[in-house]
């Protein structure tokens, strides 16, 4: 399957965080999208793997991707080595996006920074045709590709944006799709101890930003991405 865009997040929940109402945004144009989760995220104070794995697929389904595949690589301690950066490239050239969002490039979660550099690092090799990768238990080789461009959103940090993504009419589906992790935002019935994102200030801050972000541009929502290179205009008009 060809994806358009394929979302990575060191864990899950990271997508939905960072971008998820830019995926469903591009869900309904039309977009085939995906996300891959680094790990299971089980080193969390709340919840654990197994159930982040049913709120992950949960998610997706309501964010309507096409695909979400965990590598699951070692929560914490997973490292951009050539073994990461080859399960990447992997997934990569299995799904061919033209574009790949990914991980904010500094942010308070050690893996968020160290993800984004990986997933980054992986863009660029995947494209040269002297490494060679095939999927576990596939006899083909696959075929190099790059995707055109790379992204990163914004998470705990407020860093500047380079550029913003209208986003009016999917803020509701963002919240909802977060909302699918209980474990970590909202279970009222649990005992597990609070953490900085469990809170109700934090699940405002969400909505806080992306309204706040919306009105830079003059609309209700927004969300911001950081960019290795420019993007390029074909001209003013397609300027908010």
């Amino acid at each position: 399957m060809k994806l358009d865009i394929l979302v990575f997040g060191a864990h899950p929940d990271d997508a939905e965080l960072g971008a998820g109402a830019t995926i469903a945004k591009e869900v309904a144009r039309g977009k085939k999208v995906g996300i891959i989760d680094l790990t299971r995220g089980e080193l969390g104070t709340r919840g654990s793997a197994e159930i982040r794995d049913r709120e992950a697929a949960a998610a997706a389904k309501i964010l309507g991707v096409s695909v979400r595949e965990n590598l699951q690589f070692a929560d914490g301690f997973f490292v951009n080595d050539q073994k990461h950066q080859m399960a990447v490239i992997r997934m990569i050239r299995k799904y061919r996006p033209e574009i790949v969002l990914c991980n904010a490039i500094d942010d308070r979660h050690i893996d968020h920074g160290k993800g984004s550099a990986l997933v980054s690092n992986a863009c660029f090799l995947s494209g040269l045709i002297k490494i060679d990768t095939k999927m576990e238990g596939d006899d083909q080789w696959q075929d190099p590709w790059r995707p055109k461009h790379v992204y990163h959103y914004i998470q705990w940090k407020n860093l500047n944006p380079d550029f913003v993504m209208d986003v009016s009419g999917y803020i509701d589906t963002k919240i909802e799709a977060i909302l699918a992790y209980s474990s970590q935002f909202h279970d009222p019935n649990s005992d597990e101890p609070e953490t900085p994102i469990s809170s109700k200030n934090f699940l405002d801050s969400v909505n806080y930003r992306a309204r706040d972000l919306g009105r830079i541009i003059g609309v209700d929502h927004a969300e911001g991405f950081t960019t290795e290179r420019f993007p390029g205009i074909i001209g003013f008009d397609d300027l908010i």
